[in-house]
């Protein structure tokens, strides 16, 4: 609408920012001098607008009107303006030209300006181009991350994009007249490789096993850390694998009787007619199973259950299928959401559901099953898929409200063609990551280590940003690895962050502090995005994700502060105070996971905010209870709702202590939330793992401690508070 207004107004026309990176590319405006009628600060000056850095930015102080202005150097043809607003925008603006830095021309309509990247076509000329902003769209200055001035000059190339990408050589890519020997050769090697190893926990090692829609021979997939197993149909059942996809214990150096450190692996988009009527995938962590069709049964504890000691813990299942009946053995913990099964059996300490057709009875606690009959928001997570011509493209789902069952197979949603996507590759740096973003481009990571010495700043609506195969993010320097402006519909998933050896203070934010913008309609959403502090680097970092953006989608975290890693862990050494801070209003998560950091683990100082499943440890490693005192006595909670807020609710959440540094430690609750009515906690609990250390109540001062009389890791229940 605003392109067809403009353009019957003045002959100019707005367009597209996929279609702008195809013009002149050069800005004439780089590097030049510019002015502006003020600035918030120093730090906010008007040459970080034209210093081709999309993480610096010009901002005027809170007032209108407020001009930038660039001095070209000399009288130039103007074509194309591209503005970068941060989330502080014009909401009216004009576009002027002036041969002497005196006299002006406007050579655009009065302009409604928009969050991200705005792009006009104009014709004019002049040495001088100025922004005169009239009206702020929000209580702040004018805020640009670039101000580009295009017209003659020459040119530099764009990012290339594809619609048939290169995704690197951890990316293969799997053919049904492939013979099955060869594919079983390759996922055997990748395992292999890892089976027993004291370094692939935190390895660099990146596997992707990728299968074009077809039907597969016998394939039996061990799948180990960092491995990916997905399906190219547009549907699951479009990939059919004949054998397993298969997560098991005794696979791990050190820890070989339990699945209890199954992380970091993922299977998706596919169909499987299991080997023996039963496909196992005996997972923890960071291990999600999504859009799946299991043709048979699905059973989600290791082989060796039935010893007394295979434990898993802690999974997540969505927007899948499963003809047979889940077990669930001695899975400790588990979410299944927005799915449909025929039976699920068992249960150890909290199964919870939410929108899954067949899903055990609401009984918690005995037995512990937590069931909500639907999800009050969901979209799920984008996916690559190829075509009938055989171009690759990304799915994005659409967004469901009070849902339930799988979204497959008329799934709702929009496709994008790859050529709209940067792939990053490891070595790409942040700026040419930001310049692709600038270009209009959205983001897709493929596997392998990526360091950042600048933020990635996410500014334009509706951009998805997604990647395959546990690409990890290292900020270097102690800046922020991800920035998402408070914008509408922004898609973050696929994602793993790791915290550098610089204390950054947060690693990733959406939206900005004390911004409160209504994005029920179109919500920025965050999928299977994990985030580590320690790992295979020493990491620190105050703040893991702040969230402050309302309306947002948590969907699938975990927020992990190591008790070990590839590189030496300890109560001094990879520092984190807390894993998620809400501050949005009406922010909803499903498949919470938050553990080990050192103060309050989850703060939510929203209103109206929801989670379904939350699962935590608290940190291993206090030295002494003179070390972890918070401001309510002993330790910390793990969930903390701050005092001022008057709604929220929270389904199924357990809280798990085991102080094995010193288990005279205690702390005092779990669960920290105002006494109000509308602050309504279903189905929480806490444990002491081996009575090692001790939770001294549940919620606030109810439930009891933990470890209990009645016997080893015997939870406390609370069924309902208040």
């Amino acid at each position: 609408m605003l392109s067809t207004a403009l353009a019957a107004v003045l002959g100019t026309t707005v367009v597209s920012v996929a279609s702008a990176a195809n013009a002149a590319d050069t800005p004439l405006s780089q590097g030049k001098p510019a002015t502006a009628s003020s600035v918030e600060s120093a730090a906010f000056p008007a040459s970080a607008a034209v210093d081709g850095n999309a993480g610096t930015r010009w901002s005027s102080t809170f007032a209108d009107p407020q001009w930038l202005q660039v001095d070209l150097g000399s009288s130039q043809s103007i074509s194309q303006v591209v503005l970068n607003w941060e989330a502080a925008y014009a909401s009216a603006f004009t576009i002027q030209t002036s041969a002497n830095g005196t006299s002006w021309t406007t050579i655009s309509p009065v302009t409604a300006g928009q969050n991200g990247v705005q792009t006009l076509n104009v014709t004019g000329s002049g040495r001088y181009v100025r922004m005169s902003g009239t009206t702020r769209a929000t209580p702040y200055g004018y805020s640009l991350w670039e101000f580009q001035i295009f017209g003659s000059g020459g040119t530099t190339p764009t990012l290339p994009t594809s619609d048939t990408p290169d995704l690197g050589p951890n990316v293969r890519i799997f053919e049904p007249s492939t013979p099955a020997s060869t594919i079983q050769t390759a996922v055997d090697q990748a395992f292999n490789a890892q089976l027993r190893s004291p370094t692939a926990q935190f390895g660099s090692q990146r596997h992707v096993f990728l299968f074009k829609p077809g039907t597969y021979g016998r394939v039996w997939a061990n799948v180990g850390f960092y491995t990916t197993i997905a399906g190219l149909g547009l549907n699951p059942d479009d990939v059919t694998i004949n054998g397993a996809v298969n997560v098991d214990s005794g696979w791990n150096y050190g820890d070989e009787s339990n699945a209890t450190q199954n992380f970091w692996r993922s299977m998706e988009n596919l169909s499987i007619v299991p080997e023996g009527g039963t496909n196992r995938w005996a997972v923890s962590q960071a291990a999600p199973m999504r859009r799946v069709h299991i043709k048979g049964n699905l059973t989600l504890a290791p082989s060796n259950q039935d010893n007394g000691q295979g434990y898993s813990s802690g999974g997540y299942l969505a927007d899948s299928v499963v003809d047979g009946v889940v077990s669930s053995g001695s899975q400790q913990q588990w979410y299944t959401r927005d799915s449909r099964i025929s039976r699920w059996d068992g249960g150890v300490w909290n199964m919870v559901y939410s929108g899954v057709q067949g899903a055990a009875a609401n009984a918690f606690p005995n037995p512990p099953h937590t069931t909500l009959a639907t999800t009050p928001v969901t979209r799920e997570k984008p996916y690559l898929y190829v075509d009938s011509a055989g171009l690759y493209r990304v799915f994005v789902p659409a967004i469901r409200r009070n849902s339930a069952g799988a979204t497959w197979p008329n799934t709702a949603g929009t496709s994008i063609p790859m050529r709209e996507f940067y792939v990053a590759k490891p070595g790409d740096t942040a700026a040419r990551i930001n310049q692709a973003l600038a270009q209009g481009l959205n983001l897709f990571f493929t596997p392998g280590t990526y360091s950042l010495n600048d933020t990635i700043r996410v500014t334009r609506a509706n951009t998805v940003v997604t990647g395959i195969g546990f690409p990890t993010l290292i900020p270097t320097g102690g800046v922020e690895a991800l920035n998402v402006a408070d914008v509408d519909g922004v898609k973050v998933s696929g994602l793993t962050f790791d915290a550098g050896t610089t204390n950054s203070p947060t690693l990733m934010s959406v939206g900005r502090a004390g911004v409160h913008t209504d994005h029920a309609a179109n919500p920025i959403s965050l999928q299977d995005v994990f985030f580590r502090i320690g790992s295979s680097v020493q990491g620190k970092a105050t703040t893991t994700l702040a969230v402050h953006s309302d309306d947002t989608i948590i969907d699938h975290i975990w927020a992990w502060r190591a008790d070990h890693g590839g590189a030496p862990t300890g109560w001094t050494v990879n520092t984190g105070d807390t894993g998620l801070i809400v501050n949005g209003d009406d922010v909803l998560a499903t498949g919470l996971f938050v553990e080990h950091y050192q103060k309050y683990e989850v703060i939510w100082n929203g209103n109206r905010g929801k989670t379904i499943f939350f699962q935590n440890e608290k940190p291993y490693d206090v030295p002494n209870q003179a070390a972890w005192i918070g401001p309510r006595g002993n330790g910390y909670a793990a969930y903390k709702v701050a005092d001022a807020v008057t709604d929220h609710e929270l389904w199924g959440g357990g809280s798990y202590a085991y102080f094995n540094v010193n288990p005279s430690v205690r702390v005092d609750r779990a669960f920290e939330v105002p006494n109000r009515s509308g602050v309504r906690l279903r189905s929480v609990l806490t444990v002491s793992l081996g009575d090692v250390g001790t939770i001294a109540n549940v919620v606030n001062d109810t439930g009891g401690a933990v470890p209990n009389p009645a016997g080893n890791t015997t939870p406390r229940n609370v069924v309902a508070y208040p």
